[in-house]
């Protein structure tokens, strides 16, 4: 054999060899294989865990790390360019003002700064719209016109009702033209209380608590029957409770006087409204008596005593002469009221009571109301009056020498002193409506001990 061939014949025996080798330790190795790679596996993550507890500690501080300040320029807007863009928008203004007494649809308007011919012939030839000329002053009215008085929308509250209150609305339709509607709104109902004290007059001292001249009226007529207020004097206080109706934050109307206190002279007059149902009522004590009398203590609310009834001379002969009345000093035009209801036996002159009226009433009781200078509307012979109807005005007719009232209180003709008869009061309340009037006056007595925590104070100490 040649040495080539003996070579080659060894090479493939090695090769034969050491494929048997590599078979043998493949099969054992596949017997360790899942042992190891388990072992391995966790080694690795060991390893790993041991290298993070490590690392972590060797993270800079954020403290020391450089801080490096950026600048950067902003582009804004342009002012003039913002301006621009304003002007070239169109602007929507609201305004409102008070109607004032006098004031014309043109004056209005001006105020408003509405400047639009066409809303301005809209409001004076639509029959809905024309009511705007009819609110009363001291309203409020509110308008949303463009920057070139453009009428866009207008609101005024007009007449209310029983339920709400009525408000004109006029707007621009899309048509370019308008319309106008009317719409009922609901009132807000609230309850006000207020005090004052006696300066002067009872006029003066609502004025100064700031109660409405429409419920300074009616404490007149709740107190007239048990109060003098010709006779006042400081000292004397008073406490009322009264509705109030609002509208959008506007006062609309006054209500009723539900309740009052009246201090005078040392002696608390109270009363409460009450109402009986079927739209009937009245005014109170706080026992549940009624304050409506027989007949009023004077015809006029505010007055003064001239002339009593007694001898006196006459002013125009001279003579002594008995005075059949009593005369009451007022301003001419000052309403005069019947003083209890009856029937009207005579109206027109009569010698030298000039201008009178006589008002018959029952058991033989007649008043009578001299030197008028006109009488009410619709008061003539034969018409029915109630107690508190004005029934004419103060005047100087016939023979007088200057504006009063003269009046007579008669029993069958024969004129008496009113101020020596027995006034009788109205019926108490019935039984059954106690229960229900007592929660009502309860609710008023709290009202009043919220109004007046000072007098009660000192009322405390002086009793100590």
């Amino acid at each position: 054999m040649r040495l080539s061939d003996k070579f080659r014949h060894l090479a493939a025996t090695t090769q034969v060899k050491a494929e048997s080798l590599i078979a043998v330790g493949i099969a054992n190795m596949r017997g360790m294989r899942a042992s190891r790679v388990i072992s391995f596996a966790g080694l690795f993550f060991a390893v790993c865990a041991v290298g993070a507890v490590g690392v972590a500690p060797l993270a800079p501080d954020a403290a020391n790390l450089p801080v490096k300040t950026v600048t950067h320029e902003l582009v804004l807007p342009s002012l003039d360019e913002q301006i621009a863009k304003i002007v070239l928008q169109q602007q929507h203004y609201v305004k409102e003002e008070k109607i004032q007494r006098g004031d014309t649809l043109a004056s209005l308007l001006q105020r408003l700064g509405v400047d639009d011919v066409n809303a301005a012939n809209f409001l004076r030839t639509d029959p809905v719209a024309r009511s705007v000329l009819q609110a009363r002053a001291g309203k409020s009215i509110r308008v949303k016109t463009t920057d070139e008085g453009t009428l866009e929308w207008l609101r005024v509250g007009i007449d209310g009702t029983d339920n709400g209150n009525k408000t004109l609305l006029v707007s621009r339709n899309e048509q370019s033209g308008f319309k106008a509607t009317e719409v009922v709104e609901q009132l807000e109902r609230r309850i006000e209380m207020r005090s004052g004290d006696i300066q002067s007059s009872l006029f003066v001292a609502t004025d100064k608590a700031l109660i409405p001249a429409p419920i300074a009226d009616q404490i007149v007529k709740m107190f007239e029957t048990s109060i003098d207020f010709r006779r006042l004097q400081r000292g004397d206080y008073f406490n009322v409770v009264y509705e109030t109706f609002w509208l959008n934050g506007e006062l609309v109307k006054t209500g009723k006087l539900l309740s009052g206190e009246f201090r005078n002279s040392g002696k608390l007059s109270q009363a409460v409204w009450f109402d009986e149902g079927a739209g009937e009522g009245g005014y109170y004590s706080f026992d549940g008596k009624s304050l409506k009398k027989a007949f009023l203590k004077s015809p006029l609310e505010f007055s003064r005593v001239s002339s009593g009834f007694s001898m006196r001379v006459h002013p125009i002969s001279g003579k002594w002469k008995r005075h059949t009345g009593i005369d009451f000093a007022a301003v001419t035009g000052t309403p005069i009221r019947a003083s209890a209801d009856g029937t009207i036996e005579h109206a027109g002159p009569q010698g030298g009571y000039g201008n009178m009226v006589i008002v018959k009433h029952w058991n033989g009781y007649s008043t009578a109301y001299a030197h008028m200078s006109r009488f009410a509307p619709g008061a003539r012979k034969g018409v029915r009056v109630s107690q508190g109807q004005v029934i004419g005005y103060v005047g100087s007719t016939g023979w007088s020498t200057g504006p009063h009232l003269h009046y007579e209180f008669r029993v069958n003709n024969e004129p008496r002193d009113p101020n020596t008869i027995s006034v009788q009061s109205a019926a108490a309340l019935a039984a059954h409506e106690l229960p229900k009037f007592r929660t009502v006056a309860a609710e008023m007595s709290h009202r009043f001990d919220l109004l007046r925590p000072e007098r009660n104070s000192a009322a405390r100490v002086a009793a100590r």
